[in-house]
């Protein structure tokens, strides 16, 4: 396990349940790894995901009240999902203290998008557990909602698909479609691979819990990868 002292220095959170701190950062695939070993991150990432979003939510509603629903939701989507929550995980550099299994290891699982935007979430949910709503709230503050303006500027809030295609049709002339790449894991935890192609072309990958999710993180990363989020 790892020492999570300069992590908490850092991020100005102390957390007292040193158990509950180590357990965010358990990855489901070391748990098969490691005998006597029965709990990972996912129960606190759920906790985290649900503060996430309520914290969130309440933040847009107190602070941009001439917003309606409609933009208020594309905003709090924004925010939360996956691929802006795993940039901030790789800001905190969060990648470092994860416990995974050795084939995780081996493939990259540090760098995984939607393995960083988990381990944050299940932060998220540790902070809760030990110090509460208002720290967590700050937390999240401080590392997630601060983001709102640099994503409002470079239309990061619209729907990665919508943009992709706008901006697919827009510059190439072309429709882009989605090719399922691979699926992982157990039927009640699969995580699914989605390539995102402009005519034979792969131009990104996403990945995700459902391949909706996936497609979605695929057209983000697609529209990185051709510049077009900085036209």
């Amino acid at each position: 396990m790892h020492d999570y002292t300069k992590l908490l220095e850092e991020i100005g959170v102390q957390i007292k349940n040193q158990d509950l701190l180590k357990l965010a950062f358990i990855h489901k695939s070391y748990v098969n790894e490691q005998k006597g070993l029965k709990e990972h991150n996912e129960r606190l990432e759920f906790l985290g995901d649900a503060v996430l979003e309520l914290v969130t939510t309440e933040y847009l509603f107190k602070y941009y009240p001439l917003k309606q629903e409609g933009e208020l939701t594309n905003w709090r989507s924004a925010l939360v999902k996956g691929n802006h929550l795993a940039e901030v995980s790789r800001e905190l550099n969060l990648g470092k203290y994860l416990n995974l299994s050795r084939g995780e290891e081996h493939s990259g699982g540090r760098e995984k998008p939607h393995i960083l935007a988990n381990v944050l979430e299940a932060l998220i949910g540790a902070i809760f557990i030990d110090r509460g709503y208002r720290v967590a709230r700050k937390f999240i503050d401080d590392y997630i909602l601060t983001k709102l303006d640099v994503i409002i500027e470079k239309g990061l809030h619209i729907d990665g698909k919508s943009l992709f295609q706008e901006m697919a049709q827009g510059k190439v002339n072309t429709t882009p479609h989605y090719i399922l790449l691979s699926e992982t894991g157990p039927d009640h935890n699969k995580v699914f691979t989605m390539g995102a192609y402009i005519g034979e072309e792969l131009i990104a990958k996403g990945h995700g819990a459902s391949k909706q999710k996936a497609e979605e993180n695929a057209a983000t990363e697609a529209v990185k990868a051709q510049g077009w989020d900085k036209a």
